[in-house]
């Protein structure tokens, strides 16, 4: 079963061993993603993220614009077994060789700083995929992160009164004149839905559930989904524990497991129906206990769809046809 997956934080976590100094590679290493666990697992299309962390990074473009080089490196060190899709046709070039794929995308939209001509610039450089913010207001929009009180665990509840930002409406508008899919994963409600009312092309949540089953605010209202699913856009199920599933006693859960992501597609299926889900795993993003250990044990996913009802061709819609299908339309 081919495997397309819309999100991993791959490239900076090589980034930021290498500073360690380990000698972390992309073919082979001890993270969720590697070459060869990919060519295990039957994985066609991987989205690498650049992922910034703005409470961190002074610079965030040029912190992006290094992540990129490792990105670019990895890809040149690999070309045997991998190469980078700009567009469909580039898609369409590695399916019939039988060769992995590699899509640039970027988690933070503050890396451009506000400046249309970065945004184009990322385009230039291969960026086909960006999410609009990560965990911080930027010049663009805000997240869905507001910590209310002094609970502990702190709660989170959903943004809906912040929308877009005059240079954000800018930037969605941009973005698909240029035909760089838009990321509404970790925007607030309010965004998503200016997203929504600004936009007239299909979009993506590339790693959110469904937040009636789980009630982190990253995770999609069913309205959303059903928004999503008539744009003819796509979410992808995210493998996080806390997103999946609710602790009775209010810690954030460690086990992430195959039966609770089907759980997830099960419902969005009945809200917006098949053709909104994909995968957007969010591997080496995350530090739960995933099931499958790692992407070379992603097949237990088809066999627990299979368990629980789906047929081959659902199946083979959310592991790879949905957004292939979007990628096919915008790319």
């Amino acid at each position: 079963m081919k495997v397309v997956d819309m999100h991993c934080d791959t490239i900076y976590e090589l980034y930021e061993r290498r500073k360690n100094g380990e000698q972390e590679k992309l073919l082979k290493n001890n993270l969720h993603i590697d070459l060869l666990k990919m060519e295990k697992g039957d994985y066609f299309l991987q989205n690498f993220a650049v992922y910034v962390h703005l409470g961190k990074q002074e610079r965030p473009f040029e912190y992006a614009m290094r992540l990129i080089d490792v990105f670019y490196e990895e890809m040149a060190a690999n070309i045997d077994k991998i190469d980078v899709v700009r567009s469909w046709e580039d898609i369409e070039k590695n399916w019939k060789k039988g060769k992995l794929s590699a899509l640039l995308s970027i988690e933070e939209g503050g890396v451009c700083q506000g400046e249309i001509a970065f945004l184009r610039d990322f385009y230039r450089m291969g960026v086909r995929m960006m999410t609009l913010t990560w965990n911080f207001p930027n010049e663009l929009g805000y997240p869905n992160r507001i910590v209310s009180g002094n609970e502990r665990p702190p709660v989170c509840v959903a943004d809906t009164e912040h929308g877009l930002t005059n240079k954000g409406i800018e930037f969605v508008q941009e973005m698909e004149n240029l035909g760089m899919i838009l990321d509404i994963s970790h925007l607030n409600d309010a965004g998503i839905w200016d997203v929504f009312r600004y936009t007239k092309k299909p979009f993506v949540a590339s790693h959110s559930n469904a937040r009636s089953l789980a009630s982190h605010p990253r995770n999609l209202t069913d309205e959303m989904i059903r928004a999503l699913a008539e744009r003819g856009g796509v979410a992808g199920i995210n493998f996080c524990a806390s997103f999946l599933k609710n602790e009775e006693n209010g810690a954030d859960p460690i086990h992430s497991n195959c039966r609770d992501m089907v759980k997830h597609m099960k419902h969005m299926k009945q809200i917006g129906g098949i053709g909104c889900i994909g995968l957007g795993s969010d591997f080496d993003g995350i530090t739960s206990i995933v099931e499958m250990r790692d992407c070379s044990g992603i097949p237990l996913l088809a066999e627990e769809m299979e368990r629980q009802g789906f047929h081959t061709g659902e199946i083979e819609a959310v592991f790879y046809g949905n957004v292939l299908r979007l990628y096919q339309e915008l790319l």
